[in-house]
Formats: C-alpha cells, sequence, structure tokens
C-alpha cells in the first residue's frame, strides 16, 4: 500500500456533546459496530455493570463519565479508524479543546428531548473556527423527542449552520420503530435488544411495505409520510464539499442506548468524512 492510500484509509474523529447527550455511549456503540468489542458496556455507575471500553479510570467507571481523553483504534471496512473520546462536563473542558485541535471531523450528539444545549454551543464554535467538518447525530430517539423538523431548525438558528437529514425517524419514544434511508429509501427497521450489549437486529424493507404500517399506528405513519415529503422538497440537499468545508452537517436520527441507526451512521461518516490533510504550520518571530 502507497502512503498516499494509507492516508486516505484514516479517519481521526472526536465525539462532542453537552453532558449526558449519549456521547460516550455513541462510542462505545461504534466500536461495538466497528468490530472492536463484542460485548458493548454501559455507561452508568451500578456495581454489576460492565464498564465502557473509553472510560478505564476509575473514577470514570464509578460517576459513569468522561473525565479525560482516549484515543480507540479499529479496523473496519477497509477504513483505519481513530476514535477520541473526549470529556464531556465542562470541568474538563480544556481536555476536550486541546483535542480538537488533532481532529480531522467530529461527530455532534444532540439529546433529542433536548435539543442544542449550551457545552454543544462551546465545542460547536471551537470546531467553526477551525473549519472542522461536523456530523451530527440526534440521540435518545427511544425517548420522549422534540418535533425532527424543530430539531434540524434548531442546528441553522441557534448555531447557524445548514443541515441535511440523511435518514428519518419513524415515531419517538416507545413508538419509535426504526429509521428511514434517505439514500437507498429504504425503511430499516430495529428490535430492542436487552441492555444495548449486542448489535440490534434490523429489517430492511420499503416505506410501502404492509410491515412498516403494522408496526406504527395510522397517525404516526401519516406524520411520518408528510414529514419525508416536506425534507425531500424542501430540504437542504447533501454537498460533500460543503461538508467538509463546514457549512453543512449530514443529521442522522437514532438511539445510541439501543443501537438503532448506529450502523448506518458508522458507514455514512467513514464513507464522507475526510481523510488527515495538511496543516498550516506558524512561526515565533
Amino acid at each position: 500500500m502507497t502512503l498516499q492510500e494509507e492516508i486516505r484509509r484514516r479517519r481521526t474523529f472526536a465525539i462532542i456533546s453537552h453532558p449526558d447527550a449519549g456521547k460516550t455511549t455513541l462510542t462505545e456503540k461504534l466500536l461495538l459496530y466497528g468490530g472492536a468489542v463484542q460485548l458493548a458496556g454501559s455507561v452508568t455507575a451500578r456495581k454489576n455493570q460492565r464498564a465502557t471500553t473509553s472510560d478505564w479510570m476509575e473514577l470514570e467507571k464509578k460517576r459513569g463519565i468522561s473525565i479525560s481523553s482516549t484515543v480507540l483504534q479499529f479496523e473496519y471496512a477497509g477504513f483505519h479508524v481513530n476514535l477520541l473520546d473526549t470529556p464531556g462536563h465542562k470541568d474538563f473542558s480544556e481536555d476536550t479543546y486541546r483535542v480538537l485541535t488533532a481532529v480531522d471531523s467530529v461527530i455532534m450528539v444532540i439529546d433529542a428531548g433536548k435539543g442544542v444545549e449550551s457545552q454543544t454551543r462551546k465545542l460547536f464554535e471551537v470546531c467553526a473556527r477551525r473549519g472542522v467538518p461536523i456530523f451530527t447525530f440526534i440521540n435518545k430517539m427511544d425517548r420522549p423527542a422534540l418535533d425532527p423538523i424543530q430539531l434540524m431548525d434548531e442546528l441553522e438558528a441557534v448555531l447557524g449552520i445548514r443541515s441535511c437529514a440523511m435518514n428519518w425517524p419513524l415515531g419517538s419514544g416507545t413508538d419509535f420503530k426504526g429509521i428511514y434511508d434517505r439514500a437507498d429509501k429504504k425503511v430499516h427497521l430495529f428490535e430492542r435488544v436487552v441492555g444495548g450489549m449486542y448489535r440490534a437486529p434490523v429489517n430492511v424493507t420499503g416505506l410501502e411495505d404492509p410491515l412498516v404500517r403494522s408496526k406504527l399506528d395510522d397517525q404516526t405513519y401519516a406524520v411520518v409520510r408528510e414529514q419525508i415529503e416536506m425534507v425531500e422538497m424542501a430540504g437542504a440537499e447533501f454537498n460533500r464539499e460543503a461538508v467538509l468545508a463546514g457549512k453543512l452537517t449530514p443529521v442522522f436520527f437514532g438511539s445510541g442506548v439501543n443501537n438503532f441507526g448506529v450502523q448506518l451512521l458508522l458507514d455514512t461518516f467513514l464513507a464522507y468524512s475526510p481523510s488527515p490533510r495538511g496543516r498550516a504550520a506558524s512561526t515565533l518571530n
């Protein structure tokens, strides 16, 4: 393999979010789907829970939070992945800011029930100043959530970045059954796995399939169809150049704890995120 080929297959990124939005949980699930771990851990502080791979310090295991940065490496689908898990709590934000100078892109995690929160805004601004490409994962769709279109609008209103929905949720809360992938126009119906330790079984089908209708009540199905049509007609189109320039963020919906949408996020992110690029050096006079 040539040097250029080796560079092209590398991805170095961090996950940023407000505390408790699900950053470390998503990190663990990306490791699960990337084949780096066989059993996903829990970020809760219960004694009998398996600790997450990235939270290796004793204090992290007890408190269920990340307080140090960790580099996690794995090979997946021909890519060499460097995933940097950073502290989400503001008390340790300086460590996160340093890490963000070393990454080529980020995944920004948003709590679907809370929208864009204060620490997310601060971390977004750090990335925006450096022109770092930002991919967005709207997490916790398995809990009571804000309207998906409202969440998309909030990204532009609060953060000032255009957004493009790569997939669309089928319901929310206990009615969250899966996602609609806009690229291949397929519905991914997921089954919940107890504890989320293993990959969620998935059934891929079309939006018109009676199976999809049977999973959703009439009102939810009608709302989902209307929202998808609205996004197709009025939503921003995906443009990789705009993403790499930090002007557009691809948006994915899902549930990290239940493994809904994690593999689609991983596959699409690796396909469109940048490999390492040259950096301008500065000199001191």
